[in-house]
């Protein structure tokens, strides 16, 4: 990646994350909740979701993921090897997400367990902070994303869903040939699909991650 692409995307990070910071708590909770809803058409029993713990302004969706479970889905979050960036994901700790909100955690916690790799994920939950229009995204600049997903070639990859707030998404992101896509994006204003030729939105959805 060149010096001038790199600059590029530490400027939009910048920009993106101030974007996140300024939206009021009322507004951020209404489409908190508004993603939730878009999400609930993939709560199937017995399907294993890659999800993640939000730090920051990142989007919660702690009800949904309390609702998933209620479902029978079940929740794996990150798991980062030392000196590796290909994640292993394992089992989300019931108890975690009240923990959390009780320590205000601000470290990104690794939970023991039997570890898996994204091909055995049906869906993933990504955060970002960025997206564009063709569904490339912009992360926090470590790569364990694109690593991860690379790895799964070859296999059936995870839905990669990718969730945060609307002031998130740009017309085009800087991207290389390495960078991840999306299958999905989900805000506040709906759902939309980047897969096959056409884009688009749609307000619910029953679809199944298989």
């Amino acid at each position: 990646m060149g010096g001038e692409m790199i600059q590029h995307k530490a400027l939009l990070r910048q920009q993106l994350r101030q974007a996140r910071k300024r939206l009021p708590p009322a507004k951020r909770r209404q489409a908190e909740r508004r993603v939730a809803n878009l999400l609930k058409g993939y709560l199937k029993r017995g399907k294993r979701w890659g999800v993640y713990w939000p730090v920051g302004s990142e989007l919660r969706l702690d009800g949904l993921l309390q609702a998933a479970r209620r479902r029978g889905v079940q929740l794996y979050l990150p798991y980062i090897e030392a000196g590796a960036l290909r994640l292993w994901f394992t089992p989300y700790p019931e108890h975690a997400i009240a923990e959390r909100k009780r320590h205000k955690q601000p470290a990104i916690p690794q939970f023991p367990g039997k570890k898996i790799r994204a091909h055995r994920l049906h869906l993933m939950l990504i955060p970002l902070v960025g997206v564009d229009t063709r569904g490339c995204r912009l992360g926090q600049g470590g790569g364990y994303y694109d690593v991860t997903l690379a790895a799964v070639r070859g296999r059936l990859p995870p839905l990669k869903i990718g969730v945060g707030f609307a002031c998130q998404q740009v017309e085009r992101l800087p991207a290389e040939q390495h960078d991840m896509r999306l299958d999905i994006w989900v805000s506040e204003l709906g759902r939309q699909d980047f897969r096959g030729r056409g884009r688009h939105h749609h307000a619910s959805t029953g679809e199944r991650a298989s």
